[in-house]
């Protein structure tokens, strides 16, 4: 893949908008650049070779191989296996699967810490990526301690709506990636229970959900 097609890919990215074009050149000469179909497993260590991520297209869940519990979500325009330059040992325990075909660009982590040793902004844009998975984790400890199941599963999925989706005819549509299996790991239910709360939800038309697509109305902008 050559260099142009590889700026066309971090051109998006809003953590690399400070760098300036050449030195995001000379980043895309030692990118990889990969197509990832759905389903396929995306290791975070290869070869004993730790990498950071940037996925230009689709979502991956990451998933933690201890106990093959989904861990959180990313979307298009984010990075994943970032923990590697933090956490050695967590990050050898997950892999990332594609929820959709992807395309993903790849850079060592020793290079990415190296880059972002000279340049400021990047680290503070990984820092600030970090730090909001974090804020997750808080947040799903916080729900386990005070909100009952059925709350966690809808807080969780009208979240899920609104991040992923987008407006379509007055509604928040997203795609229908994640299995009863995969929320309930998310938000520490059982599949049953995932099962019979969206039942409910989508019968009192707080939610409509197909196998392709899960859905809601679009809330009012407060004024």
């Amino acid at each position: 893949m050559n260099t142009y097609t590889k700026y066309w890919f971090l051109e998006g990215f809003n953590l690399f908008q400070k760098l300036g074009r050449i030195t995001m050149m000379r980043m895309c000469e030692i990118l990889e650049m990969e197509n990832i179909n759905k389903g396929e497993t995306i290791h975070l260590i290869n070869k004993d070779e730790k990498n950071i991520f940037f996925l230009k297209k689709g979502s991956v869940k990451i998933v933690d191989t201890s106990n093959d519990t989904t861990k959180y979500l990313v979307k298009k325009g984010n990075i994943f296996g970032e923990l590697s330059l933090y956490d050695d040992l967590s990050s050898a325990e997950e892999k990332a699967i594609a929820l959709e075909d992807c395309i993903i660009c790849y850079i060592e982590a020793d290079r990415m810490e190296k880059i972002m040793q000279k340049h400021q902004s990047l680290k503070n844009g990984v820092l600030k990526v970090y730090g909001l998975r974090i804020k997750k984790l808080e947040r799903r400890l916080q729900d386990l301690l005070y909100k009952d199941s059925t709350s966690r599963i809808t807080d969780f999925i009208t979240d899920y709506i609104q991040e992923f989706g987008q407006v379509e005819n007055n509604r928040m549509i997203a795609k229908n990636l994640l299995s009863h299996k995969d929320i309930a790991h998310l938000t520490n239910t059982s599949r049953q229970t995932v099962s019979n709360v969206l039942s409910v939800l989508r019968k009192e038309n707080i939610i409509d959900y197909d196998s392709q697509y899960v859905s809601m109305l679009k809330k009012p902008i407060p004024t």
